[in-house]
Parts: structure tokens; sequence; C-alpha cells
């Protein structure tokens, strides 16, 4: 039974810890990009998905002059934005005769790699391009579905990726053989939102809100503030909303940063992230973690709870999170009904928005405010290096090609992936849907700093930068996420002791990773 104090850190100021270098990085450095997603494949890495496409076979890459239309599987975001994103893609050199098809794919990032199986599995010819999220890429390079970008490509679009592009990133793009199968298209990390407005009604000032920017808070100091706030705001129903539904989102990323910053891990140390699969510690049942499940039932259910943890603030945050994905946890907040949120950047461009009849009155505006993941403990109190402090979990999606499309639509491709290598064209992307630009030093320049609303908020995104999390990628980590998904929102429903939930998850880790 784990002792019902948790252990209290104590900071003044944020850990500037580099997880991963990045190449070329001019002071950013980012963790692992990529949320996993639970569904498709067979997790073990095995197999073509049935196909005998020979996806190392070069592609003509000099321009065409034919008139071609392309597919591009993407998401609504971009589809929503799909004149502005053509427009950015034309500014930045693509010809008129390549038409850019955007189909919308769901926002949920395991039914999005569901549909990609079932395409690439087919031997369907489009969609030609296909937006991939970077912690599933790995396991369709291992069933032989994708193009191989280093056979393919001009050597001098795989050295700018080699050598420009965050490392980490571009290592979730990788086969086992060193190859190129992706194109890094942007990392993502999270941030908490919150309201500035209502915070000053609690009696905080601009002073406090510049100090979050950059030095984290305990999740004891958070929940209290943000329990101070809806005392202030009788009128907001939710304090704190978070993503805590069964899917990849909760194992890979809101769950990863609760444990991570009480300095628990999955598997040990970082050095164990990778593997050796069956030849590493299952680590979940330790103190952090359940001290982690803990802070949160106490979030969710209040102090009262059999299982509450000392110090934290309870009921601040609704049990509808428990059913929350990413949008459906952001629409309280964006409505104006809540004090705190925790999501990726493409919500702070929606948040940050000035209200307007033209956006149905939402946005906040300079009342916007971002500040790093709060943390359990320090990193020097946590037993695992790498672990503790202001963590981020890493998001991020790839570029990658169809091998089962024409000749002509990868040509056609290879203009499309090369415009999108310009800087001009992340820019572009990073002031239309905040997409974080994948090289390092563009998020230094001057330029991102003038992107609206986003370029506000460089400073609290460069600190999760710098403390990201990176997540387990290996064959067998699809089978994995499921599992600590349903145990843990097992746990923070009440429904198994965090201790039992815990026990039962390490038992199934461990078979997963015997019977690799």
């Amino acid at each position: 039974m784990v002792d019902a104090d948790s252990r209290k850190g104590k900071r003044t100021g944020v850990s500037r810890r580099n997880f991963v270098k990045a190449a070329g990085a001019s002071g950013v450095a980012v963790g692992l990009a990529g949320c996993i997603s639970t569904g498709g494949g067979d997790g073990n890495g095995g197999g073509n998905g049935g196909t005998d496409t020979d996806t190392d076979t070069p592609i003509n890459t000099e321009e065409t002059t034919d008139d071609i239309t392309l597919q591009w599987a993407a998401d609504t975001r971009v589809a929503e934005a799909e004149e502005e994103v053509v427009q950015a893609l034309r500014d930045a050199g693509l010809p008129e005769n390549i038409d850019i098809d955007i189909l919308a794919g769901s926002q949920v990032t395991d039914n999005r790699q569901a549909q990609y199986q079932q395409w690439l599995s087919g031997g369907r010819s489009e969609p030609t391009l296909l937006m991939m999220d970077s912690g599933w890429t790995i396991p369709f390079i291992a069933r032989n579905q994708l193009q191989n970008l280093s056979q393919s490509l001009p050597e001098e679009m795989t050295s700018t990726i080699e050598e420009e592009y965050f490392e980490a990133s571009v290592s979730t793009a990788k086969g086992s053989n060193g190859d190129l199968y992706g194109q890094p298209l942007f990392p993502d990390f999270p941030t908490v939102q919150y309201r500035k407005d209502l915070l000053r009604n609690a009696g905080y000032t601009d002073e406090d809100f510049s100090t979050w920017a950059t030095e984290s808070m305990s999740w004891e100091d958070f929940s209290r503030v943000t329990k101070e706030a809806l005392d202030a705001n009788p009128d907001i129903e939710n304090g704190f909303t978070f993503q805590a539904n069964v899917y990849e989102g909760l194992s890979c990323c809101d769950f990863n940063e609760f444990m991570t910053s009480y300095g628990g891990a999955y598997f040990g140390g970082r050095e164990n992230l990778f593997g050796p699969i069956g030849d590493r510690p299952i680590t979940v049942e330790e103190e952090p973690v359940i001290n982690a499940i803990r802070m949160v039932r106490t979030l969710i259910h209040g102090e009262d709870d059999e299982y509450a943890l000392d110090g934290i603030t309870g009921g601040i945050s609704p049990e509808a999170v428990l059913q929350w994905t990413e949008d459906p946890s952001r629409q309280p907040f964006t409505t104006g009904n809540a004090v705190m949120h925790r999501n990726w950047p493409y919500s702070i461009v929606i948040n940050g928005a000035e209200p307007s009849e033209e956006n149905d009155q939402t946005g906040f505006g300079e009342d916007l405010g971002v500040m790093p993941i709060p943390y359990g403990v320090t990193a020097d109190e946590a037993q695992y290096e790498g672990t503790g402090g202001p963590v981020a979990a890493l998001g991020g999606w790839h570029m990658t090609m169809n091998p089962n499309s024409s000749d002509e639509q990868k040509q056609a491709a290879v203009q499309v992936l090369r415009t999108m290598q310009t800087e001009q064209f992340q820019l572009d992307m990073f002031r239309i849907i905040g997409w974080i630009p994948p090289r390092p030093s563009l998020l230094e320049s001057d330029q991102a700093a003038e992107v609206p609303i986003i370029g506000r908020y460089l400073d609290a995104l460069k600190v999760a930068g710098e403390n990201a999390i990176p997540r387990p990628v290996t064959v067998v980590w699809p089978q994995q996420s499921g599992r600590i998904s349903q145990e843990v929102n097992a746990a923070f429903a009440q429904e198994k002791s965090p201790e039992q939930a815990m026990s039962d998850l390490a038992s199934q880790l461990e078979q997963i990773e015997q019977n690799a």
C-alpha cells in the first residue's frame, strides 16, 4: 500500500532538460514525437499487410508538367482550412498543374490508423499522400506498406530532413535499416491554457501570468489556484479539463504526463523506452505511478475519494473527462465554461482568437494564458533520470507516400513534399493551423514570433519542448497502449483501486513483453 503522503516538490524555476538532441537546434529540443494508436496491425512488426508492393522503386523526381490531382489524406483541420493550405502550397512554389484533393480524416488517431491500414493492406492506389501519426508510422514501415523515401527522393531532400529537422521526429520516420519512410510535417506538444480574466477575479495578476509562462507550478498549487478561480466565478462549472477516454491519447499522452511528472515510468528509466522488449522492468506498480493516479482521482472525485492524494485540492475536473478525447474536451473551455484546459497547439489558435460574430464570439484574445504542464516532483527528486518536472508528451505527424500509387502520382507527390520543406510553407502552417515548424531553428525566428495568436506563447511552448516525454515506441506498444488506457481509465473512474489497476496492468504488460 502506498503511503498517503506524496513527495512534496518545491521549485523556483523550470528544469531545462534537453531529452533528445535536435539536429540544428537553436535552444529548443523535443522528445520523441508522435501519438501512437492502438488500432491496426499485428503488433509484432511482421508481414507487409498482404501486399507485394516494392516500396524501394525509384521515382521520377523531375517536375511534372502534366495536369494531375493528388489525394492527400489529412484531418478535419486541414480540410476546414483547405483554401488557405492550398494557397500556402502555391505561395511556396507548388505549380498550378498539380491540384490537391484533401480528404478529411478523423481527429481520433486510432480511427485514422485503422483507415490507413485498410487502404494500404488492400493495395488501394489513392490517396497518394498520407498524413501519418509519427507514433504509429513505424508499424507501417515494418509491414512494408510505405514508400522508402531514402531510395526514392533526391539526396538533397533527404539530407535536409536528416540535418535540419528535429532529430526525435525524424527517428520515428525511419525503418530498422535507417532509411526514411516519412517527412516530418510538424512536432506537437501540449500545454495548459487558462482564462486570465477568471483568474484576475481570484486575485491573480499579469505578473503571475508572466511567471507561469515559463515556471511550472506543482499539481498542488495548480489544483488550489484552479479551485480559487472556480470559487471566484460561480457561473463557471469546470475547473480543469483534459482527455481520459479509453484511447491512445490517455496512454501515450495525458497519463504519460501525469505519471512522468511524479517521477514514474512504464518501463523504468528512459534508457528502456525503446526496448529491449522482454528484458526491461515493468514499473507501473511503483509509488510515483500510483500517486499520479491518486492525484487525478482527487481532481475528479474530490478529497473524500478513498484514494485521494494529500495536498491536492479536489473536485475541479468533471467526470466527463473519462469520456473525452481532444476536441470534446476543448468545447467547454472554448465556449467559456472552464478555467484551465490541457490540449495541443491547434487549440491555442482557436482559443486565443479575438471574439467576433464571425467565429460565433468564441476566443479570448490576450485573456488566454498558456503555461507548461504542472509537475508532481522536481527532476532532482525523481527516481528515474528524465522524469519529474513540467513534462509534456510529444505528438506530431509525418507526410508519407502510398507505394501503390501510380508513377505519375508519385512524381507529383515529390513536388508536394519538396514544397512542404520550404520554410515559408512551414511558417504559414504555423500561422494557419498552429503546427509547430519541424525545423527547431524556426521557433527562434522573428517570423514565428510575429505569427498571430500562437506567436504570443512561444516561451511556454519552448519549455514544453525542452521537457518532452518520449514514449515507448516498439512493435508491441500498440498492444500495450490499449491495456494501459483501459486500466488507467478504470482506476480514474473508481472501478478499481490504483494498486489493483496497476497490478493487473503489470501482469498484462509482462505477458505482452514475453510473448513478443
